[in-house]
């Protein structure tokens, strides 16, 4: 399994960023996919998560109603819209994949098995 992230990139407070990752070596619709972030010094955060069919999502608290979690499972690609963004949304985010039988989401570090290299996101203010 393979993952890669890109679309990071350095941004004003109250600009937007699309992070997309590429999925490859999987059965792409029988993953659940989420993304997550890490700041310096500090531990990796859930940020989204969406189930296999895309019909189940969940977002931090934290950038509920400002990011957007989606799929396309024919291209084996997830994407996370992130607008308005914060100097503390700055970090390295991530994107993770686990397979898993049910559609449902997965919110946890130690739920996904695998992992992309991360992107960088810097906000400036």
């Amino acid at each position: 399994v393979q993952l890669v992230e890109f679309g990071g990139g350095l941004v004003q407070t109250g600009g937007a960023l699309r992070l997309s990752c590429a999925a490859s070596g999987v059965t792409f619709s029988m993953y659940v996919m989420g993304w997550f972030r890490q700041a310096p010094g500090a531990e990796r955060e859930f940020v989204a998560s969406i189930s296999r069919s895309g019909s189940s999502i969940e977002y931090a608290d934290s950038v509920k109603g400002r990011f957007t979690i989606s799929r396309d499972n024919a291209k084996s690609m997830v994407y996370l819209q992130m607008n308005n963004l914060k100097p503390e949304d700055t970090a390295v985010y991530f994107c993770a994949a686990d397979l898993r039988s049910t559609d449902t989401v997965w919110v946890w570090v130690r739920d996904y098995s695998y992992w992309g290299q991360g992107t960088q996101v810097t906000v400036s203010s």
